[in-house]
């Protein structure tokens, strides 16, 4: 758990049901178990949160709850191509957080191809330093599991 209190990322990418969630949401329910605080979130539900939180006047509120919690969780990165606000949003997040607190960051995207996922150039650069530099980086292969099991039941 060093990992955390050095406020180092870890980002994990592979294709769908390789266990990402699975093991984000592992690492996250040890950290409870250890007294760290947790968030999760699916991307698509953080930019709605996100979204809420400027519309009733919360935003810095919210901003302020994510920069304190010690592992923030981000799961399905990077399905879409970020609007405007969205990246602007993220950035105040990962500069809040850095430093912090630790992000987990799940996708099915190559990491590689996450600037491109963010759209604009300056922002995506800003994002992905926060992110990036002090990750740790786990690539997972192979076959849907969800694939695997529904092989199993149909014995």
């Amino acid at each position: 758990m060093e990992w955390v209190k050095r406020h180092n990322n870890i980002l994990i990418e592979g294709p769908t049901g390789t266990g990402k969630t699975f093991i984000a949401c592992a690492l996250g329910q040890t950290l409870c178990e250890h007294g760290f605080s947790v968030r999760y979130f699916r991307s698509s539900r953080l930019f709605e949160t996100l979204t809420v939180a400027h519309g009733d006047g919360s935003f810095g509120k919210l901003l302020l709850q994510l920069a304190k919690t010690d592992v923030l969780i981000i799961d399905d990165w990077g399905l879409d191509v970020l609007n405007q606000k969205q990246r602007n949003d993220l950035l105040d997040v990962m500069e809040d957080r850095h430093g912090r607190g630790a992000t987990i960051i799940t996708s099915q995207l190559p990491i590689e191809h996450w600037h491109e996922a963010i759209g604009d150039p300056t922002l995506a650069d800003a994002i992905l330093d926060r992110l990036l530099h002090n990750a740790y980086k786990i690539k997972l292969k192979g076959e849907s599991m969800r694939k695997k099991q529904a092989n199993l039941d149909a014995l």
